[in-house]
């Protein structure tokens, strides 16, 4: 469904509020991992889940008050995200548990779901009707750990928005915690899964130690700026790759590695085209990092069930420019299945030390692209009492991130990718990627780029 252009509606919001635990809890201080207060995580990240309305539900409270009650309830267990960070010695961050609550706002919109179409996808272009921004609470200390704002819609289905605070979970563990709020919809007084704290569990060894090569951390000094990107006006658009997509791509494989995964060949195909449209400096050094999930026992941490804190790495595969332009895309996907198999327990070790060593250092900005595969963490099937959302995911990229989110299009599986570019260079990415998606020439030159890349959209943030 495209875009609607003249897309315009009504929203009306009660008066922001703090929901609290809807029982005493703890008042204590509570640390962070030395993974979850990485500098890299200090930021905020809006996520979108949209319901249809189900007429089997039936109660005369609906969603808003329903959801908010279900918060305060699921905040008796995870308490902590009631509460406010704060900074100590060697910027180590620490949650102060005082009970101070969550931001909700209930709203109404004058719009229905269908009206609505693509503009819920990412980059959302109505992220500020159905999350409004509450003046002063998006710092990273002393703020609300958790924005959320549900917006009932003319048609009877509703939006829930929420704003996350990274350094206190991950993908998985968010949805851990909104699954509780579910299970709190439907009835339930506690969690089916117990949330654990215990972020002890990855901080750094005494006395820490580095092992590993961290290419996504490397302090790097920026001999190649480049004027143009500098001062540039940012644009997100979101790509579509659906089975056509895969299978044009995988045409410009070897017969040995025809049999990748999809993740492995999308990111390999972004990365390429992407730095391409950048025309960086052929000598230049660019990466791209995979975040890889520490969880289960593949990377034999043992990290317990209801553990909600960050749990991640960022591998990098790392490439000159010319080399990775030129090159057959084979070759950028052997670096980012090498760079993949290079996490586990002691790589995740590792990370932490490097962390504390380094004083808690950025990841590497310059020439770096993140990528996130969202698609596992269950966030596709968040049931908060309405059944399984028609669409849930992050609102948009998050400056040199993307996020991999699971989307039906016209009733074919496909995954849809938000990505943040300069302005002058998005049509050449669009370009690049053409030709890596489109069908080879078989029977019908004409037909040739009928199933090409679906553009969602280009949305100017300046």
């Amino acid at each position: 469904m495209a875009l609607p252009r003249s897309l315009v509606f009504q929203v009306n919001r009660t008066q922001p509020q703090l929901i609290t635990p809807a029982r005493p809890t703890p008042h204590e201080t509570k640390m962070l991992s030395d993974i979850d207060d990485q500098q890299g995580l200090r930021f905020q990240i809006p996520v979108i889940i949209a319901y249809k309305n189900n007429p089997s539900i039936s109660n005369r409270k609906g969603p808003v008050q329903m959801i908010r009650e279900a918060i305060s309830r699921a905040l008796v267990y995870y308490y902590p995200l009631a509460g406010r960070l704060r900074e100590g010695p060697n910027r180590k961050l620490m949650v102060d548990c005082n009970g101070e609550g969550v931001l909700f706002v209930g709203a109404n919109a004058d719009v229905t779901l269908e009206e609505i179409g693509d503009a819920i996808l990412p980059p959302c272009p109505v992220l500020e009707d159905i999350l409004f921004n509450v003046p002063g609470s998006d710092g990273i200390l002393g703020c609300p750990l958790l924005l959320i704002q549900v917006t009932i819609l003319r048609c009877g289905g509703f939006i829930f928005a929420l704003r996350l605070n990274h350094t206190m979970c991950d993908g998985a563990g968010l949805v851990q915690f909104l699954n509780t709020v579910g299970e709190m919809v439907q009835g339930k007084t506690a969690p089916s899964i117990p949330p654990v704290w215990e972020r002890e569990v990855l901080n750094a060894r005494d006395p820490p130690r580095i092992t590993c090569i961290h290419h996504e951390y490397e302090e790097m000094i920026d001999d190649y700026s480049d004027e143009r990107s500098d001062a540039a006006v940012m644009v997100q658009k979101s790509v579509y790759f659906g089975p056509n997509e895969i299978r044009a791509m995988k045409k410009h494989l070897p017969p040995h590695l025809s049999n990748c995964s999809t993740f492995d060949l999308i990111t390999s195909c972004l990365w390429k085209c992407r730095t391409v449209a950048l025309e960086l400096n052929p000598e230049q050094v660019v990466r791209i990092s995979c975040i890889v999930n520490a969880r289960g026992k593949r990377n034999s941490l043992d990290l317990p069930l209801g553990y909600y804190g960050n749990a991640f790495a960022y591998p990098a595969a790392v490439s000159g420019v010319k080399q990775l332009c030129e090159s057959p895309l084979g070759y950028a996907l052997e670096l980012v299945m090498k760079a993949k198999s290079e996490m586990n327990e002691e790589y995740m070790r590792s990370v932490a030390d490097l962390l504390v060593i380094r004083g808690r250092p950025p990841f590497t900005l310059t020439g770096n692209f993140i990528v996130s595969d969202i698609r596992r963490t269950g966030i596709p099937d968040v049931n908060l009492g309405w059944g399984k959302p028609s669409f849930s995911g992050p609102a948009k990229a998050v400056n040199i991130v993307s996020f991999y989110v699971q989307h039906k299009k016209e009733k074919e599986d496909g995954i849809l990718v938000p990505v943040c570019l300069p302005l002058w260079s998005m049509a050449r990415f669009q370009e690049e990627l053409d030709k890596m998606t489109s069908s080879e020439i078989v029977e019908n030159i004409n037909n040739t780029k009928s199933a090409n890349i679906n553009v969602v959209r280009m949305i100017p943030r300046l």
